[in-house]
């Protein structure tokens, strides 16, 4: 993590090298492009959750599949991204999209990568200045990206998992009492409930990581694995074990794939 005042900091030093990226997205809101027009951080290029963060949705592989690592690549020098550089995400919702970014960056070999904590807000709220229109003066980056630097599972390890599997959705739809885009609702057997709105306060910052260590020791020992509804929020869940210490794999296919596939049991209540 970030926090704003250290971003500011680190801006106001001619000698840092940070590239600001924002990835305002959010489930049914199709106007992040237009939110960063209206106001973003100086200096932070847009970044596509759909296009340039995941591969083409499908019910085989999800609706969030991880990006083939070329595309990737050409994404990430599109932004401006060099290598040494410190790169900064952020969004206004709390990390839930901006994780995603995190997660793959760290997954693709870039080992510098902080979240904003409580985003834009949190930076408007420490006085920071917001800038309308396109950043224009973007050169290409030369960044080299690799794929495999975090662990991933796919679905039959899921299905054996014989650690800690944790479902980031939201509880109603762990429990099968709800389910608004997938085809099946309930979740994986043996996953325990650990809804990522938790890793955060009420202003939308993450907890402290004394909190979130009490947190996810309360679910036992264990290797841990993450999932959610398209592997975006479970990012969010990876980055706030990793600020306790903990190490997590992420399962990119998730509930998406999961119950896309009839031969896969799906568990309620």
């Amino acid at each position: 993590m970030i926090s704003a005042e250290e971003l500011r900091d680190q801006l106001s030093d001619t000698d840092s090298r940070v590239r600001l990226l924002d990835v305002r997205w959010a489930l049914g809101d199709p106007d992040g492009p237009q939110h960063y027009l209206d106001g973003h951080i100086p200096g932070a290029v847009f970044v596509d959750l759909e296009t340039e963060l995941a591969a083409p949705a499908s019910p085989a592989r999800g609706r969030h599949p991880l990006p083939e690592i070329a595309h990737l690549q050409k994404c990430a020098r599109s932004w401006g991204l060099r290598t040494g550089d410190t790169v900064v995400v952020y969004d206004a919702t709390g990390g839930m999209a901006a994780a995603r970014a995190w997660w793959l960056l760290r997954w693709a070999g870039v080992s510098d990568v902080r979240i904003l904590d409580g985003g834009l807000p949190a930076w408007q709220d420490a006085g920071g200045e917001v800038v309308a229109g396109t950043e224009s003066d973007l050169e290409p980056g030369d960044i080299v990206l690799t794929p495999g630097h975090l662990p991933t599972i796919d679905a039959d390890t899921a299905a054996t998992w014989p650690g800690l599997l944790l479902d980031a959705r939201a509880a109603d739809r762990y429990r099968g009492e709800a389910e608004p885009i997938d085809p099946r609702a309930g979740h994986i057997p043996g996953a325990h409930s650990a809804p990522t709105a938790e890793n955060l306060t009420p202003e939308g910052r993450f907890r402290s990581p004394d909190e979130l260590r009490s947190r996810f020791a309360a679910f036992g020992d264990g290797k841990v694995a993450v999932y959610c509804g398209s592997g975006v929020t479970a990012a969010h869940q990876i980055a706030a074990l990793a600020a306790a210490n903990i190490e997590a794999a992420l399962y990119p296919g998730s509930w998406s794939q999961w119950s896309h596939d009839p031969k896969r049991p799906v568990a309620t209540a």
